[in-house]
């Protein structure tokens, strides 16, 4: 089994930011093409396929029933196969540093200054540990060979 055609969205030509999309979810497909996938998950992306491909609707409509399709895929390559896009642990941790490092360092700065301003001197710090501890998880995936060589455009 292989993974189907993605179709042109008519109004593609006509709106920028729906190409963009078009072309990330297509950067996806062609990707997941050149791996060995199980028949069961080319099944379910299939399905999203086939999905976007009969919808129809206004561009904005449209553009949205392609991200939803794109989180979709990526959701089910990353819970089935362990396959994440470049980039992907570095945004998770990004914001998981700065709430779970960034305000609790924060809180400590200002209680110990007696100036509750000082909280936001933790969350860049939070957000530099959390982006550095992602990178060497997407730096992992990619020795292990589960990086897609994909970059997400949102």
């Amino acid at each position: 089994m292989q993974i189907e055609k993605l179709d042109r969205p008519a109004a593609a030509s006509q709106d920028e930011k729906l190409e963009n999309q078009y072309v990330n979810l297509q950067a996806i497909l062609d990707e997941l093409r050149s791996r060995d996938i199980p028949e069961e998950t080319i099944g379910k992306i299939n399905q999203e396929i086939r999905q976007v491909n009969s919808y129809t609707g206004t561009a904005k409509e449209v553009k949205k029933k392609i991200k939803a399709a794109r989180s979709n895929i990526l959701k089910l390559l990353e819970k089935e196969l362990n396959l994440v896009p470049k980039n992907h642990y570095r945004n998770q941790w990004m914001a998981i540093g700065m709430s779970a490092f960034g305000l609790p360092l924060g809180v400590a700065f200002g209680a110990s200054l007696g100036n509750m301003a000082f909280l936001s001197i933790g969350l860049p710090i939070g957000m530099v540990i959390g982006m550095a501890v992602g990178s060497g998880m997407d730096q992992k995936a990619q020795q292990e060979g589960r990086q897609l060589n994909v970059d997400l455009v949102y």
